[in-house]
């Protein structure tokens, strides 16, 4: 099916406007690095063709410059993501947790929320509650073990993750961010604390992409 997938030439870009029949969800647009009248024509055509409209990383001059082309555009400023949906996801089941350990993750967090919502998820927030203070994540061990998958936000050293995952018996999927001092190298101390997680379960996507561990935790919901 794949080698028969229709694509919407642009010249510039080549959309993937089959994604959701074959993913069960639309092509994400990363918006960095494309100026904005790549993006308006972008959006336009994602419409034209049916597909929702998912914009990552959308800084708010870009999403101010869309707003005018397409007014139904929604814009989650913290998360500095865009969205405007053909129409609502079909609402799933199980609840998703995401964990934020400090307030300085937050954006990573948000757009991870931002994702799961778009894709028809029920979502609990967790926020500031890193291990520098275990006790903050104790007292909602009642809520992450009612959930069906659990993404954890860390940067610094990034053990959040481990502790969440050895709290709960379903999937954990950890999101380093590059919040933190110089050994935190841009989040590579907080990658390699969630890649060698001790505590079985953990699964770690890259540094501050907070869509993918959205997206893979909608994927494993899906099934609940």
């Amino acid at each position: 099916m794949a080698l028969k997938a229709k694509y919407c030439e642009l010249g510039f870009a080549k959309l993937d406007i089959d994604r959701k029949e074959r993913r069960g969800f639309a092509e994400a647009i990363y918006c960095p690095g494309k100026d904005r009248g790549h993006l308006k024509e972008i959006s336009r055509q994602m419409l034209k063709n049916k597909q929702d409209l998912l914009l990552t990383k959308l800084d708010r001059k870009k999403f101010a410059y869309l707003k005018k082309s397409f007014p139904k555009l929604k814009y989650n400023p913290r998360a500095n993501f865009g969205y405007l949906l053909q129409k609502p996801e079909r609402k799933k089941k199980g609840l998703v947790a995401v964990v934020c350990a400090g307030t300085s993750d937050i954006p990573v967090a948000e757009e991870a929320v931002a994702t799961l919502e778009a894709m028809g998820n029920r979502v609990v927030k967790l926020y500031d509650v890193g291990v520098a203070g275990v006790h903050r994540v104790m007292g909602h061990v009642p809520v992450l073990q009612k959930a069906c998958v659990v993404v954890v936000v860390a940067g610094m050293e990034g053990a959040l993750a481990s502790l969440v995952s050895g709290l709960v018996s379903c999937p954990v999927v950890a999101v380093p961010t590059s919040c933190g001092y110089g050994a935190n190298f841009g989040g590579l101390a907080a990658l390699l604390t969630m890649l060698n997680s001790c505590s079985p379960g953990v699964t770690v996507v890259n540094i501050d992409n907070g869509f993918g561990a959205g997206y893979f935790a909608s994927l494993i919901n899906e099934d609940k």
